[in-house]
């Protein structure tokens, strides 16, 4: 049996965590037969919040994360999301997956923050982890993340069938959504879901375009840039038989260190 993937992408202009818990459990009342579904990045809180995102940041095991957990329970699906994490006295952009009876089982902080907002605010994270959930290897990456090869590259080379991308990604950069995931797929020969908000929040316009990509490089699903929820089937026969016909992490791991020249 295949592993069905839904990703939610929300109005961008949803307000207060109470009322992104609210948008989401109407739209899980109406989800069915998913075993996992994907939101973007910093879902909990909003993206483009300003000086209020530090007094919304929550522990891991915080509020909204309880109530997520109460909702993964109540639809027996498991939730991947981004939030904004306080943690010993720290801001990081995170990511968390609970599986369907509401136990965490996977987690990342992001690792490269782009300049301005987010490096002001957030502390870069330090690892790549993997979680299995309904037989795949899953890994996460955060927006920026994902824009550099080596991170995909090195996810794909720990095992990973799936990469779930929580994004807040804006509108003028609709390439990376278009051309660069499905790429990032092929090369890897992994499952890539990304997934974003749709609209615009405190000025912030979001490209929406949140897609899922299969292990040929093949958009399986795909947004546009409306709230949406879209869905696929994975098959990890597919990753399997996609890295046998092109295998580039064989061959990637034979190649001699790249060193810099003075």
């Amino acid at each position: 049996m295949g592993f069905t993937l839904a990703i939610a992408q929300p109005p961008g202009d949803l307000g207060l965590p109470e009322e992104r818990l609210g948008w989401l459990r109407d739209h899980l009342a109406t989800l069915q037969a998913t075993d996992l579904l994907l939101l973007p990045e910093l879902f909990h809180c909003g993206y483009n919040i300003g000086d209020a995102l530090p007094e919304r940041a929550e522990p891991r095991d915080g509020p909204f994360a309880r109530a997520m957990a109460d909702l993964a329970r109540q639809h027996g699906v498991a939730l991947a999301y981004g939030y904004a994490e306080a943690a010993e006295g720290r801001l990081y952009n995170s990511a968390q997956c609970l599986d369907k009876s509401g136990q965490p089982i996977g987690h990342h902080r992001k690792l490269t923050l782009p300049p301005g907002y987010e490096a002001d605010h957030f502390t870069r994270g330090a690892d790549l982890g993997q979680f299995t959930l309904g037989g795949l290897t899953c890994g996460f990456l955060i927006c920026y993340d994902v824009e550099f090869p080596e991170n995909t590259r090195a996810q794909a080379m720990a095992g990973c069938d799936l990469i779930l991308v929580p994004t807040a990604l804006g509108a003028d950069w609709g390439v990376v959504s278009r051309h660069l995931i499905p790429t990032r797929a092929f090369e890897n020969g992994a499952y890539v879901a990304y997934a974003d908000h749709a609209g615009a929040q405190n000025g912030h316009g979001y490209f929406g375009g949140s897609v899922i990509a299969d292990p040929w490089g093949t958009p399986l699903a795909r947004a546009a840039q409306t709230p949406d929820i879209i869905r696929a089937t994975l098959d990890p026969a597919q990753v399997a038989e996609a890295r046998a016909r092109l295998p580039y992490l064989r061959d990637r791991a034979a190649l001699p260190s790249v060193t810099s020249t003075p």
